[in-house]
């Protein structure tokens, strides 16, 4: 996934959950949107390094995104929707070689037991199925990532989903993308959401395959790296 024409800027300081302060290099300061629901932790600092995407959208209340953030152990891509876009992008051009076998990829398709959408649906020529829902990871302590990084009930009803999906002949899958450059393993950050843990554990006991990558990210491209372990 390519970014195109990301402004420089300097964090000040993140508030209000989806704002963030910075300072452009002519010395304006600014408000920009932060489309992260997360605590963020070890992901910003004051006087960190961050890349913005511009929107010309008039409706918009503030034009610029945080997209990037240069912490000193790697870039991290803080967009959460980012994870989205580039995991769909991988699936589609045959880079996660478990996922690699299938021939038509959909992206948001409704479950067929509820109104909630999956991030991907994957088919075979023969009908098999499989429905992928992808995160987006950005906290890593001494090299293990992990998920989330702040109670997430809408993280918990994804999982109990995906449960679901072999009583309707539906394959299930996780994917944690890790949207920085220092990760060695994965695992569920049972210390911030012990239910989540705990769902993840029993998914994987109930056939819901859980895979985590590890994404190269930097200013001008995200790109898919190598599997990482799964610490479950």
């Amino acid at each position: 996934m390519k970014f195109d024409n990301l402004v420089k800027a300097t964090a000040v300081r993140r508030y209000k959950r989806f704002l963030t302060d910075c300072i452009l290099e002519n010395g304006d300061e600014i408000t920009v949107h932060c489309p992260n629901s997360g605590r963020m932790t070890g992901c910003i600092e004051e006087g960190a390094g961050v890349r913005l995407s511009v929107s010309d959208n008039p409706k918009r209340k503030y034009s610029h995104t945080l997209e990037l953030v240069k912490m000193p152990e790697s870039w991290i891509c803080v967009n959460t929707g980012n994870a989205n876009k580039a995991g769909a992008e991988f699936v589609e051009k045959g880079l996660i070689p478990e996922l690699s076998d299938f021939t038509s990829v959909k992206r948001e398709v409704t479950y067929p037991f509820s109104k909630s959408r999956v991030d991907l649906e994957l088919t075979k020529d023969n009908g098999e199925r499989c429905f992928v829902e992808i995160k987006s990871c950005t906290l890593v302590e001494d090299g293990v990532a992990m998920f989330p990084d702040a109670p997430t009930v809408r993280g918990q009803k994804h999982v109990k989903e995906l449960m679901e999906l072999p009583n309707h002949g539906i394959k299930p899958v996780i994917l944690f993308l890790i949207m920085r450059n220092d990760a060695k393993t994965f695992k569920a950050a049972e210390h911030i959401d012990p239910k989540f843990s705990e769902l993840l554990s029993s998914a994987v006991k109930n056939g819901v395959e859980v895979l985590a990558y590890h994404v190269d990210t930097s200013p001008s491209v995200l790109t898919l790296a190598e599997k990482i372990p799964v610490l479950v």
